[in-house]
């Protein structure tokens, strides 16, 4: 019968082991070892237990994954020819790779895989470092460590941590969003009598010379409120709260509409920190505007309506959706060809455009008008409407300005409307140039503010008030700014 049998040698020494396993392993006809560095192994030999090791598999391999990949051929290979027993540290359902594979492939060959008995390592963890799982708690693996899967508030399990190089890149992610000189703890032979454990400070982690199969790290949960700022629950937290019956009386007042203008401020205000590649301003800035994100999303939860998974998921799907090239089948090698599909797809998504739809009823209504003139100027030039070159959009610019003179000595009700078209004409310079056009008017509206800042500094050293100046004087404090960098 084409049969692997698979079992745990536990967590501790020979006397830990249950009977079961340790009649398995002396009766097994061919037994097989993920490694031999176990406590029970040490014992077992001098009974005279025969076995094959896979240890020297590990030096072949720079990736942990073609190591077990090799480990599961080999086993499913032998099993073809005769039963055979394959023993694991711990229990074979416990953070054990080898075993999932062969629980995948085996049946795939026609090969029964069957579980027996061990002793996890996690009951003599518990014991040694006296905690209670029920608080919660997460086991991670080593080897595989990823910074968005770690709860920094629960009780942290890290296996598989086999050597130096594991260590390091658990404690290079660990950093990312703990202290350097966080306390953890090296758990080695939980429940053997070699069992030790030695509490480092987080950048000493992979300092420690003793690491090898049985070894675990241990990260305590985070109490200090400080350190947990990082963290997104605990920052929806706070918005929750401040929106609560005991929170602010100006964030419980606010509402979709209220918060409008906010988010209008907060995003040029992170323009503005782009433009000044002030990192710590942008960070600032981002900071503002993902809470705007937030309190729209307590305000729908709040209401009932929708909550800030509805806005990440229908994100996500998005995401993936219209990037078929990196997350599917598609393929597009420039950023022409990826504008191209999203726009199809997002075609695709809103429905076929009606017949008496016209192409710039997509322009958002609530857009800024400079914005909202780039848009529809974009969608016209998209079907051919447009000119080839940039010099007659500026005779064009000089043709409104010239509309405009003639309806301001007239006075004219026009006025208003040929100037509208200076701007219009404008906006499609911009387009030409690939100039924001928006962009460009805040930037000289903050320009116009510090210059006119600077002015008023002057006036107000000179001890004078503005009416005591003539226009001239004034304009001279002005290019003086203008020459200082304002």
């Amino acid at each position: 019968m084409k049969k692997v049998n698979i079992i745990g040698l536990g967590a501790g020494d020979l006397e830990q082991l249950p009977l079961g396993v340790y009649r398995a392993l002396k009766n097994a006809s061919h037994l097989f070892l993920r490694t031999k560095e176990h406590p029970a192994v040490k014992e077992l030999e001098i009974e005279g237990l025969a076995y094959t090791s896979f240890d020297s598999i590990y030096e072949k391999h720079e990736q942990f994954e073609e190591v077990y990949e090799e480990i599961c051929a080999y086993l499913l290979e032998a099993s073809s020819q005769e039963e055979v027993t394959y023993a694991v540290p711990g229990h074979p359902l416990v953070a054990e790779r080898t075993v999932q594979i062969l629980l995948q492939r085996g049946p795939e060959q026609g090969i029964t895989i069957e579980i027996g008995g061990g002793q996890s390592f996690l009951d003599a963890l518990f014991q040694a470092l006296k905690i209670d799982p029920i608080e919660g708690f997460q086991l991670l693996d080593g080897t595989e460590l990823k910074k968005d899967e770690i709860k920094i508030k629960q009780h942290m399990i890290i296996g598989q941590v086999y050597d130096q190089f594991v260590a390091s890149e658990v404690k290079l992610t660990l950093m990312e969003i703990l202290p350097y000189d966080y306390d953890v703890y090296i758990v080695t032979a939980a429940g053997s009598k070699e069992e030790r454990i030695r509490k480092v400070p987080l950048f000493e982690l992979d300092r420690e010379v003793e690491l090898n199969n049985l070894t675990s790290v241990y990260v305590p949960p985070v109490s200090d409120a400080a350190l947990l700022y990082k963290d997104f629950s605990k920052l929806r937290q706070i918005i929750a709260e401040l929106r609560g019956p005991n929170g602010c009386p100006w964030d419980k007042k606010q509402t979709h509409e209220s918060l409008k203008k906010y988010l209008i401020e907060e995003a040029y205000e992170l323009i503005e920190a782009i433009n000044e590649e002030d990192i710590d301003h942008m960070i600032e800035e981002l900071g503002d505007v993902l809470l705007q994100v937030l309190l729209h999303a307590q305000i729908g939860e709040d209401d009932g309506f929708f909550s800030i998974e509805d806005v990440i998921e229908g994100l996500s799907e998005k995401m993936i959706r219209r990037h078929p090239h990196v997350f599917g089948n598609s393929t597009a090698e420039t950023e022409a060809e990826v504008l191209k599909n999203w726009q199809e797809i997002k075609n695709e998504e809103k429905g076929a455009p009606l017949d008496d739809k016209s192409l710039l009823d997509g322009v958002g209504k609530s857009l800024p008008n400079l914005m909202a003139a780039t848009e529809i100027q974009k969608k016209a030039a998209k079907v051919g409407f447009d000119w080839k070159e940039v010099g007659p959009a500026l005779e064009k610019v000089k043709e409104e300005i010239r509309e405009f003179e003639i309806e301001a000595e007239r006075n004219s009700d026009k006025m208003t409307n040929e100037f509208g078209d200076i701007l219009f004409a404008f906006v499609n310079i911009a387009r030409f140039y690939d100039i924001n056009a928006e962009e460009a008017l805040f930037q000289t509206n903050q320009k116009f503010k510090r210059r006119f800042s600077y002015v008023e500094k002057k006036v107000k050293e000179s001890g004078k008030e503005f009416a005591d100046y003539q226009l001239e004087q004034l304009d001279q404090f002005w290019d003086e700014a203008k020459e200082k960098g304002y």
